[in-house]
């Protein structure tokens, strides 16, 4: 009986977290190639968005926590919740700081959220689908580190990071293929 609920509650939460990984997917390519387009200068806009991609990610996690909550520990997804909100607000503040500050507070969140997705993902290698979320949480890592380094360029830009959404997109797109078995239970 344990054995039966333990995999019917795998598979129920891989089948949500293959629906989040979809939404989070087509979230990140469209919010970068907006940002992109619009991030060569600090406006409203350009805050607005950098603010909400840290607030989506609490929403995601969120959403991951109520999916999740019979397969696991929720330490990990308390600790992002608190970290993105704290991004957000931070980097919305840096704003009037200008882009060096913009880069660090995006840099110093891009790590920790990276550190926390890479020790999700590790915990929750057995669903399966979980190396592209670890992969994608080192490369956060290093991404982050690249930002806070860019914060005292000659010319900081904020391009950069907003492409650091799209491979964190591809990943989602990869491990939501991969959930797919393990949403059905196989």
């Amino acid at each position: 009986m344990t054995t039966i609920a333990s995999s019917t509650g795998m598979s129920q939460t891989a089948a949500a977290l293959r629906r989040l990984y979809f939404v989070r997917f087509a979230f990140a390519i469209v919010w970068a190639l907006v940002t992109i387009a619009t991030a060569t200068e600090i406006s409203p806009l350009t805050v607005v968005l950098f603010v909400l991609y840290p607030l989506f990610d609490v929403g995601a996690a969120i959403y991951d926590l109520r999916s999740s909550r019979t397969t696991g520990t929720p330490a990990l997804l308390y600790v992002n919740i608190a970290v993105s909100l704290i991004a957000a607000v931070g980097v919305g503040i840096a704003a009037a700081s200008g882009i060096p500050a913009m880069l660090s507070v995006w840099g110093a969140w891009a790590i920790v959220a990276g550190l926390v997705q890479l020790a999700v993902g590790v915990t929750r290698r057995r669903m399966g689908g979980q190396w592209p979320m670890i992969i994608s949480g080192g490369i956060s890592v290093l991404a982050g580190g690249s930002f806070i380094v860019a914060a005292s360029a000659d010319n900081p830009s904020l391009t950069n990071a907003a492409g650091y959404a799209i491979p964190g997109a591809i990943f989602f797109l990869i491990a939501a293929l991969r959930l797919g078995r393990g949403a059905k239970g196989n």
